[in-house]
């Protein structure tokens, strides 16, 4: 990955074979805060009863995920 890619609402997939938190693996992960160690983000939950779910935040290093373009709207 090349670091100077990785912006605010950058999207990456986090890597099933090296992400530390296995519930992550696969995710789709939008960036909110580029880092040095690699980003933190989040992945959007699912809601219930026609509600936006929340957010599932993570801090990803560069080995566990690989940029695959940008998001159009960022949850808050």
């Amino acid at each position: 990955m090349i670091k100077q890619e990785l912006q605010i609402n950058t999207l990456v997939q986090l890597n099933p074979e090296t992400v530390s938190n296995r519930m992550f693996a696969g995710c789709i992960m939008v960036v909110t805060e580029p880092k040095e160690f690699g980003a933190q983000g989040y992945v959007q939950g699912l809601g219930a009863n026609g509600e936006p779910g929340g957010q599932a935040y993570y801090r990803a290093t560069w080995e566990e995920m690989e940029i695959v373009g940008d998001a159009e709207w960022i949850m808050g």
